[in-house]
């Protein structure tokens, strides 16, 4: 299946130029693909081309192969050191998926932890040009690299127990998004963890939250999201870490990473882990069905509120018949998650029960986001949200660079994240 050949560069005895030998891998798969590819003994940096043509790799993985392959740091991989690792360590019949978990996860584990995937964010960070303008600002590199992670492990990680799985990382869409941010130059239009305006929507929303930019948000902060839309008693069901468990370790705090996991899982109710999320939030005794009862103690706030602002309440039994009729449960004495994932109503359930904007604007069906869908149907709620989002963050920075040009002092401390 495999020939190798080896040829040297200059002199017929075998010597070698300027220390490097020149290779022939010469490699025919299954296929009957003939692949010949010439390189020296290679550099990190040279490394490159061959990550690309012969492993057929993401080129930002290529400094975590070269490390794999120079286990003792020498900086230079050798033919043999390549052929031992890519073509004996049977990397080459393996399905992408895992030459990617190999490349990346610890010898000693059999799952990636988030750590693992920092050596390629940083990797991508330092070469693809639509990221190049971060370079100045090391600080936001790291958190672009953080919620790129953070993103990954929300929607892959369904154990929710940070230890990323072979089998997890195989029935996520992730493995088709890295070629795409390796072969696309402008990085935002790369919708699945890697835009940049999805984190600068992300990053800047919780900017706005944390007051005192100590990094950290609480009840009161929260409460403030999206024009007050959500419930105390939502709120209150989020920081009693129900549906996931802060890791900011501080108590009554909620950190960035906290933070990533709950406004993906507000902005975009149509994906499984968003439904897990909230379906932990409203079961009250955890004995995983949704009771009138529950859901209905969700909902006593939503109509309080209604009748605060001066609308028509909308009384919870004509509710209750709304969302059993939205959902279709096996039982209509209760709902189960079983039953919200085959309905794709499941989102506006959640909403109805303690998000009131989002609630009236299912209520009027507002036109504007039902023209949204139909002309974009492949994009998520959250590839839709990030948009909007980001133009009204874009403008808003306009006006604030117009009105600070004029003035003679500028007070950096109050200077936008970006």
């Amino acid at each position: 299946m495999f020939r190798i050949s080896q040829f040297f560069y200059g002199h017929p005895d075998g010597l070698q130029l300027h220390g490097k030998m020149q290779v022939c891998i010469d490699l025919t798969g299954f296929s009957g693909i003939h692949l010949i590819f010439v390189f020296y003994c290679l550099c990190i940096l040279e490394f490159k081309q061959v990550t690309k043509e012969i492993c057929k790799l993401p080129s930002f993985f290529s400094p975590s192969l070269f490390r794999k392959i120079d286990v003792n740091s020498t900086g230079l991989v050798t033919r043999d050191a390549f052929i031992d690792y890519w073509v004996n360590g049977n990397m080459l019949t393996m399905d992408i998926a895992t030459q990617i978990f190999k490349i990346l996860k610890q010898p000693d584990l059999k799952y990636l932890t988030q750590d693992d995937f920092k050596p390629i964010l940083r990797e991508l960070l330092a070469t693809h040009p639509g990221l190049e303008f971060l370079q100045s600002t090391p600080e936001f590199q790291e958190r672009y690299a953080e919620t790129v992670i953070y993103r990954i492990y929300y929607y892959i990680n369904r154990s929710g127990n940070g230890h990323l799985t072979l089998r997890e990382l195989k029935r996520g869409n992730l493995i088709d998004a890295m070629p795409h941010a390796d072969e696309e130059e402008d990085i935002n239009k790369v919708l699945r963890y890697f835009s940049y305006e999805h984190f600068y929507v992300i990053y800047c929303k919780f900017w706005e939250l944390d007051i005192d930019h100590d990094f950290l948000i609480d009840k009161e902060n929260l409460i403030r999201y999206g024009n007050h839309a959500l419930t105390y008693r939502i709120v209150d069901r989020i920081f009693s870490q129900v549906p996931r468990k802060f890791t900011s370790n501080v108590e009554g705090k909620m950190g960035y990473e906290d933070f990533v996991y709950f406004i993906l899982a507000e902005e975009d109710k149509s994906s499984e882990p968003s439904l897990e999320y909230w379906f932990k939030c409203i079961d009250l005794d955890g004995n995983g069905v949704l009771t009138r009862n529950e859901m209905q103690f969700f909902y006593e706030e939503q109509l309080h509120r209604m009748e605060c602002m001066a609308q028509e309440p909308v009384l919870f039994e004509d509710i209750l018949c709304q969302i059993i009729d939205m959902i279709k449960p096996e039982d209509e004495s209760y709902i189960m998650f079983r039953d919200l994932k085959g309905s794709k109503l499941s989102g506006s359930v959640f909403n109805i029960l303690f998000n009131l904007n989002k609630f009236m604007a299912f209520e009027t069906r507002d036109p504007f986001l039902i023209r949204q869908e139909r002309e974009n149907p492949t994009l998520t709620e959250w590839d839709r949200f990030a948009h909007r989002e980001y133009i009204r963050l874009s403008m808003e920075e306009d006006v604030e660079d117009a009105s600070n040009g004029s003035a003679e002092v500028w007070d950096e401390s109050l200077e936008a994240p970006f």
